[in-house]
């Protein structure tokens, strides 16, 4: 199954429900999992976003809806999503060849 990084600031409202992000979380879980998709990870950070997790879910369109709703529910923060990939995935498609002798003219 697709991976996704998906990025959040708090807005506003977000900020003064700081105290709610666990249950928040736990919301965005259990969305996700009626969708079919899951939060594997969680972590809130210090800097540029707030809030950064690793998702994963059947295809694009699924893991935009879960974001979307998720953003619109309670209008605590903004988020982001990137699809990712592994180094080995990453390279599967590259085709190794030896390095030709030969010298260019």
């Amino acid at each position: 199954m697709p991976r996704y990084v998906v990025t959040a600031t708090w807005t506003d409202q977000g900020v003064r429900d700081a105290t709610a992000t666990l249950e928040r979380a736990r919301q965005v879980r259990q969305l996700l999992s009626e969708l079919g998709a899951a939060m594997e990870q969680i972590y809130w950070t210090l800097g540029r976003y707030d809030v950064v997790t690793i998702m994963t879910a059947p295809d694009d369109e699924t893991i935009a809806a879960g974001v979307l709703v998720a953003d619109g529910r309670r209008r605590a923060h903004r988020a982001s999503r990137l699809r990712s990939t592994t180094a080995s995935a990453s390279c599967s498609g590259v085709r190794h060849e030896k390095p030709s002798s030969r010298v260019a003219p």
